[in-house]
């Protein structure tokens, strides 16, 4: 094991080099334990979609080991595009991480609904009128959300459809 300034290194008998961020990381790794049934690994959050995964902003962070001849003028706008592509990553990192918490909401909302609907009897009489009704204006948002979910996917297979109609007469001519 080679020490860096954070975590190590592992450099396997194939030459295969291993970066750990730290001694839990390492550790797990000697325990052999799976990173993907690991909930801690980066490697786990990706596979369950915790992470934004697909995105072209990712492209430039990977490693290119091939060499550049020194150019200022192509130094200087590849600063600038970094500087771009980092806005627009925590941009896109930051509607992905609104979009989960907006899955959790809605299922913690019907869970409570549920919950309330099941315990009516313990709220006072004074305020279960207007519960009910909250209740009933609830359930009306989570039909209207199903119902553009199935109007949107209904659409989508539309135009799949004529895209192969479409990709099918090119290719019979």
């Amino acid at each position: 094991y080679q020490r860096r300034v954070h975590g190590c290194m592992y450099a396997r008998n194939d030459c295969k080099i291993f970066r750990f961020c730290g001694s839990k990381c390492t550790k797990a790794f000697k325990r052999k334990m799976n990173p993907l049934k690991t909930k801690w690994t980066k490697a786990f959050r990706k596979s369950r979609g915790k992470e934004l995964v697909n995105d072209k902003t990712m492209l430039f962070e990977r490693r290119r080991n091939i060499p550049v001849k020194y150019n200022r003028t192509l130094m200087q706008s590849v600063l600038k595009v970094m500087k771009r592509v980092e806005v627009i990553k925590d941009r896109r990192q930051k509607t992905f991480a609104a979009k989960r918490a907006l899955v959790t909401i809605r299922t913690e909302t019907a869970s409570d609904m549920k919950v309330l609907r099941q315990n009516l009897d313990w709220i006072p009489e004074r305020h279960r009128n207007a519960v009910e009704e909250n209740l009933k204006e609830g359930d009306r948002a989570i039909q209207e959300r199903t119902d553009k979910k199935r109007l949107r996917k209904r659409s989508e297979r539309k135009l799949q459809a004529k895209k192969d109609k479409l990709q099918n007469a090119i290719a019979a001519h």
